[in-house]
């Protein structure tokens, strides 16, 4: 799909509003002078398309695109597998889900059938390709997207059965099940696949090899339904793209196993924003963007943002006014080549008729969201030559969902905070603080590329990692690794022989014990003057590694408990690069001192500004220019002074406030 534009609009439900016509024509009216060029259809209209089993209505729908398209509005048409109808529900209740203690459902909700349902699968099947007979090559038409917000598991008969049949296949012989997953352990023997049941809280839950795989099947189960629903379209004629957005730090899908049946990443954004300090949930925001965008490295579409206020966060806040104009440029910033939100017109019943919306229950131009979502319209446009450009990054992070679920499952040596995604985002947030863009990769991708990489916390090596690890740093790569790394293998087995697996040499140490700390007791690492200045200190928490040093370089120390004197923090020479060893939960402000020190000494080319606290700086670029973003998530107005190459497209001066963007660009040499 190759845009000219910013995406602007989101979702739209006429389907709701079809005994109005003058409100339907009065939308259509309210989107050009918002300058509102494209809307999602069709997403939860399955009983209006098929009210009836066998019987479709499409002429509405019809009317709506031929409307639209006159107009000048691109569509994204949805299929509508992510709620059925009742009729479907009633006449093949095998769809409804069956939950882990093995309950089953009744009808209602959004996402309560199984993907493993041959009806269900028929079902949707058919619909799909009606709707992409009728409308797959309809001018309006741009862009398909696969159902919505895909999530959750089924424990019904057929699953069990598709699930078993999934382990024989990986596994081949139940002995080598067993093995895998140490079933001797409690004497869990199984004598055949037949015998396997899906986690239950009624049942096994104790076999960490039963739950990850479970885990990977339940992925693979919703990728082969995304697949399944991607052949009615094309069967059905049309050759458009697809997309399926997905939603924020999900541990329920490994998405980088979804990436590749889709054409272009989309994802769903609800910051709790005022919640806490503003750059704390700007920061956050910033890493699922570019998790996002890492997982095909091109730009993606934000596919649902709220114009206002959720109604289905705990405290569902207004947005002040600026925030709505700076979280979208913040998807621009990092990748986005849209700006998408949930939804156009407030519903007027059910869960979501308090959901923000660009045009509310008033139903009129001249509310304060309308007017700014008009605005920003308007600064989108000027920008649209950022369209398409993609985004360079000479860091990364390893952030792998089945290295997570592993290590959230482990049972020890915390039960209760293991704190990850805190260190993750302390990591992030030293690199951010640099100016750098940042990739968020799993262990599947290859390493090569880039100059400086975190792994935090990767408990589970897999897909090769270890020789991966070890070629980037002997070619004269940075890498670094945190305690907690290395244990087990793919079927969440302890590796044997020392840790990290097969990288010992490679950091010059041995990981010897890992202290979990209750919350209330904390250590320091101590500076040596070797890499850090004589006596710097760093507070840490929850986990302290002992470990012991070989060929590494000791660069803190503990101040305190029993293993006082012990390395905190190393360094060690491995061919041409170097790997750095971090051994315990480390504050914040380590990790601002880290990155600069790792991009000083890397000699990375940085953005020519000082970056104050608060203020976030991200570019984009193509063969020709690049794109620089700088926006104030701070409380603090500050003063930002840009080379004189920078040509500003927005923004006016040198101060910028808080929630405003300032976008520049430059020549490349």
């Amino acid at each position: 799909m190759r845009q000219k534009e910013f995406l602007y609009g989101g979702d739209y439900n006429p389907e709701q509003w079809l005994d109005s016509p003058a409100i339907l024509e009065k939308d259509i009216e309210y989107m050009k002078k918002a300058h509102i060029n494209e809307v999602t259809l069709g997403t939860f209209a399955w009983s209006t398309i098929e009210p009836e089993e066998g019987l479709f209505k499409f002429d509405w729908l019809r009317q709506i695109l031929d409307s639209l398209y006159e107009n000048e509005i691109n569509v994204i048409l949805s299929t509508p597998s992510a709620a059925r109808p009742k009729w479907l529900a009633d006449a093949y209740p095998e769809v409804l889900r069956v939950n882990a203690d093995r309950t089953k459902n009744i009808f209602g909700g959004r996402h309560n059938h199984c993907y493993t349902s041959p009806e269900y699968r028929r079902l949707v099947y058919r619909v799909d390709r009606k709707i992409s007979e009728q409308f797959g090559n309809h001018p309006a038409v741009k862009l398909w997207h696969i159902s919505n917000e895909f999530g959750g598991e089924c424990h019904c008969p057929l699953c069990q059965v598709a699930f078993q049949q999934w382990l024989k296949k990986k596994y081949g012989a139940i002995q080598v099940l067993n093995k895998a997953w140490n079933t001797i352990f409690w004497s869990h023997d199984y004598l055949s696949f037949e015998q396997i049941e899906s986690p239950s809280p009624k049942g096994e839950e104790m076999l960490h090899g039963l739950n990850l795989d479970w885990k990977r099947f339940v992925t693979d189960q919703t990728a082969d339904f995304i697949a399944w629903e991607k052949k009615a379209i094309k069967e059905g004629g049309s050759e458009l793209p697809t997309t399926t957005n997905m939603m924020y730090d999900y541990r329920g899908l490994n998405y980088h196993k979804i990436k590749d049946l889709i054409d272009v990443i989309s994802w769903d954004n609800y910051p709790t924003w005022h919640k806490e300090a503003e750059a704390v949930t700007a920061l956050d925001t910033a890493f699922q963007h570019d998790f996002m965008r890492s997982l095909l490295k091109k730009p993606f579409l934000l596919k649902e943002s709220c114009p206002s206020a959720t109604n289905w966060q705990s405290v569902s806040k207004l947005k002040a006014p600026g925030l709505l104009t700076a979280a979208s440029l913040q998807a621009i910033a990092h990748g986005s080549d849209s700006v998408m939100y949930f939804q156009i017109r407030q519903s007027r019943g059910a869960s979501e008729k308090f959901h923000g919306a660009v045009i509310d229950h008033y139903g009129k131009a001249d509310t304060r969201v309308f007017k700014e979502v008009t605005e920003l319209g308007k600064k989108l446009i000027n920008l649209s030559e950022i369209v398409g450009t993609t985004t360079k990054s000479r860091v990364a992070i390893i952030h792998d969902s089945e290295s997570r679920w592993a290590m959230e499952d482990s049972q020890g040596p915390r039960n209760k905070g293991l704190h990850y995604m805190d260190t993750v985002k302390k990591i992030y947030g030293g690199l951010r603080r640099q100016g750098l863009n940042v990739d968020i990769l799993d262990m599947e991708y290859e390493l090569d590329g880039y100059d400086i990489i975190f792994a935090p916390m990767l408990y589970m090596f897999r897909s090769g990692i270890e020789s991966k690890i070890r070629a980037f740093v002997a070619s004269g790569g940075i890498f670094i690794m945190t305690y907690w790394s290395g244990i087990v293998d793919e079927n969440d087995l302890c590796h044997l022989g020392g840790t990290p697996h097969q990288l010992m040499d490679v950091f010059g140490l041995r990981s010897m014990e890992l202290d979990a700390l209750y919350d209330k007791d904390s250590n320091t690492g101590v500076s040596n003057g070797v890499f850090f200045n004589k006596d710097k200190q760093y507070e840490c928490r929850n986990f302290c590694d002992l470990i012991k040093a070989d060929t590494a370089k000791t660069l803190l120390t503990y101040e305190s408990g029993f293993y006082k004197g012990y390395p905190a923090f190393v360094q060690n020479k491995y061919g041409k690069g170097t790997a750095y060893y971090v051994c315990a939960d480390f504050e914040e402000s380590f990790y601002i001192d880290l990155c600069q020190k790792l991009v000083e000494d890397k000699e990375l080319d940085q953005i020519p500004i000082t970056i104050p606290e608060g203020v976030s700086v991200t570019t984009r670029e193509n063969e020709r220019q690049v794109f620089l973003f700088i926006q104030n998530f701070g409380d603090e107005s500050v003063n930002i002074k840009i080379p004189g190459e920078w040509k500003q497209l927005l923004g006016t001066g040198s101060i910028i406030h808080k929630y405003e963007t300032m976008v520049f660009s430059k020549e490349k040499n």
